[in-house]
């Protein structure tokens, strides 16, 4: 049963380094005021810190349904998203804009969005994580690629089709 089902509240997975800790901060508030629930892995200060320790618990929270979504924070971004794709099932998108965000999710069936926070202001993410959560699933044609994605992540190996 997942999170949803059980408190009828859509939860939410978070983790961050110390350059994503402030932007994670104002997400994290941003999501509890719009009826989210928030599962905080840290980190919970400025200290410098490695992101895999904090981006990984958030990204196995969405693998094993503990959490619906997640979304990571860092400098870039881009060490925290490699993190959040190690994790099986977790299909994590680095995002810089509204649109972006929408795609990931509509054509990637994306669950973990990814931040950069040295390289965007707060208005802008905020912006982008709703446009991230707004979206959903579109399937149908994108369902044989996410298909493909998984079969990778199970270890097959995958052939283009001969001409």
């Amino acid at each position: 049963m997942s999170s949803e089902q059980s408190t009828g509240l859509v939860t939410i997975s978070l983790g961050c380094d110390h350059a994503g800790f402030p932007l994670k901060v104002v997400v994290k508030e941003h999501l509890e005021n719009k009826g989210y629930k928030v599962l905080d892995f840290g980190t919970f200060t400025t200290d410098s810190t490695d992101y895999p320790l904090y981006c990984a618990p958030a990204a196995e929270a969405v693998s094993t349904g503990t959490a619906e979504l997640g979304i990571v924070f860092g400098g870039s971004g881009q060490g925290e998203q490699i993190v959040a794709n190690k994790v099986p099932g977790v299909r994590a998108a680095l995002c810089f804009n509204e649109l972006s965000a929408r795609l990931a999710r509509q054509h990637n069936n994306a669950n973990v969005l990814s931040l950069g926070a040295r390289l965007l202001g707060v208005e802008l993410a905020l912006s982008i994580v709703d446009s991230f959560l707004e979206a959903s699933y579109e399937g149908g044609r994108h369902q044989r690629r996410i298909d493909q994605i998984t079969a990778i992540e199970n270890g097959e190996h995958l052939s283009p089709p001969v001409a």
